[in-house]
């Protein structure tokens, strides 16, 4: 996929906060493989689920997208 921001801000909020992806995967409802296609950039959340993850990690969606800093 594109550039794939969205699984390095992904990744890298999951690591800042050391969870695991399969803890990550358990809190949010999808399978740890999710979790690891996201961070690939192999497959993107649909948008109910970038928000889903942007309240998760008290960040916006925005951030996520890598539209803000």
């Amino acid at each position: 996929m594109k550039n794939n921001c969205l699984g390095k801000k992904i990744k890298e909020l999951r690591i800042e906060q050391k969870i695991s992806q399969r803890e990550l995967s358990e809190n949010l409802g999808f399978s740890n493989q999710t979790i690891s296609f996201w961070e690939t950039g192999q497959r993107e959340p649909d948008m109910d689920t970038l928000v889903k993850i942007a309240k998760y990690f008290n960040v916006s969606a925005d951030y996520l997208l890598g539209l803000t800093d």
